[in-house]
């Protein structure tokens, strides 16, 4: 009896932690993909957006940014990485219950 509750209890948790991830995902989908590159040509300032196409990154020229822009793009960095921190985590978790619950 005790055992019945508690694999519905690891089934329910494991339904919300997929759920969960699912959510982390479709976060990650929403925030622009790559990083803020400044270059200085000539004593000015420019600034380039490089992201990853398979095996090669590709530049991107944005041209002169505001700050509001930059910070833009840098908080889209901040969050990226946290998101797939969060993502690591509840992938852990997962694994660890489909773990108990096979056991």
């Amino acid at each position: 009896m005790v055992l019945m509750f508690i694999k519905d209890m690891l089934n329910e948790e494991l339904q919300n932690s997929i759920q969960i991830r699912k959510d982390y995902e479709q976060a990650l989908r929403n925030i622009p993909k790559g990083s803020l590159v400044r270059k200085i040509i000539g004593g000015h300032e420019y600034f380039y957006l490089a992201c990853r196409n398979g095996s090669k990154v590709q530049f991107n020229y944005l041209g002169k940014l505001d700050k509001a822009s930059i910070d833009k793009y840098d908080q889209a960095r901040i969050y990226r990485a946290r998101y797939r921190k969060k993502l690591s985590e509840v992938d852990q978790q997962i694994k660890f219950i489909k773990k108990a619950l096979n056991g």
